[in-house]
């Protein structure tokens, strides 16, 4: 552990953006506010392009995450400070957007489920820490753990990954500069090169709203490749309250090209399943909808195609099929 601090110190005394000072920025605080503010947004445009450059990265790592988590795997975020409140808040929008049971999430940050919401000092240091969190995470090779560090080299999430990667887990490394341990360490490193923050060292700015953007990405990609969305809809969303059931039964209706009442109906009968209702809509019974979704992991495209291949030969041939 004392070489993981000691690597993190030589990297930190190293030449380093996000920590960098911009001359152009040096007076910032003596600028009218209106400067301020402008210069401040196009800091933030130029976080977004930055991650043009990682779209091949983010990419791969999003095709292997997929591969990886199985119907038993587990998404991992791990981070300190900023960056691990980024990467919770990522993490807690996937049950709510995809269903994505939170037996199947899990949050490793420097000082526990206090840093969620409060800064815990000296968290970041503790190496020990994150490898007793991830020992106790017992991973396998269907996790797939997703480790952010704007500096990438932040002794908790550096050890964390590492330790990750020696229970053959998919790791991904997110970080801001080149070069750094969180990449080398990383089975997937992605660079977003945000640079200089204008407020330097503040990597809530530019670095953070760059991480959030690829952590968007790469789980709703995963998403995608699950086949929990279809033609641009949430459709395994859980209808938990009055806004998303109306919600439900619009995609219900949108898809099985149905009235809203014989959509409600669908979705009542579905139990909430929304990829079940549009196939009841489409007048086939619940049993079968249910055997075909399985047949096909849940993938109601699959399922579609199987539907118009087979649809001469099948009496009960929903009436439009879009593959």
């Amino acid at each position: 552990m004392n070489r993981l601090r000691n690597s993190a110190f030589e990297a930190w005394t190293s030449y380093m953006a996000t920590e960098e000072v911009d001359p152009r920025f040096a007076d910032l605080d003596a600028w009218q506010l209106s400067a301020a503010m402008e210069a401040m947004w196009e800091g933030q445009l130029a976080a977004i392009a930055a991650i043009g450059q990682a779209l091949p990265s983010i990419t791969a790592a999003t095709e292997a995450a997929k591969s990886a988590l199985g119907e038993q795997g587990r998404i991992v975020y791990v981070g300190a400070g900023t960056s691990g409140r980024v990467a919770v808040q990522d993490g807690a929008e996937l049950l709510p957007t995809f269903a994505w049971p939170n037996a199947r999430i899990r949050f490793i940050v420097a000082g526990g489920e206090t840093a969620f919401v409060t800064s815990v000092e000296g968290a970041e240091d503790d190496v020990e820490d994150a490898v007793r969190q991830i020992k106790a995470a017992r991973l396998t090779p269907q996790d797939v753990v997703i480790a952010v560090s704007a500096s990438g080299t932040t002794p908790f999430t550096v050890a964390a990954l590492q330790q990750a990667g020696s229970s053959g887990a998919v790791t991904i490394g997110v970080a801001n500069n080149a070069g750094t341990a969180l990449l080398a360490s990383a089975k997937f490193p992605i660079l977003v090169e945000t640079g200089s923050e204008l407020i330097a060292g503040s990597t809530r700015m530019k670095a953070g709203t760059a991480q959030k953007v690829v952590l968007n990405l790469i789980s709703s990609g995963i998403m995608l490749r699950l086949g929990r969305v279809y033609r641009g809809m949430m459709v395994n969303m859980a209808p938990s309250n009055a806004k998303l059931k109306k919600r439900a039964e619009g995609m219900v209706a949108q898809i099985a090209q149905c009235d809203g009442a014989q959509a409600a109906r669908a979705l009542e009968e579905a139990e909430g399943e929304i990829k079940t209702a549009v196939l009841l809509a489409l007048g086939i019974d619940k049993v079968a909808a249910e055997a075909m979704l399985k047949r096909c992991d849940g993938n109601l495209r699959r399922v579609f195609a199987g539907l118009a291949k087979d649809a001469p030969r099948t009496v009960s041939a929903p009436r439009k099929v879009e593959p």
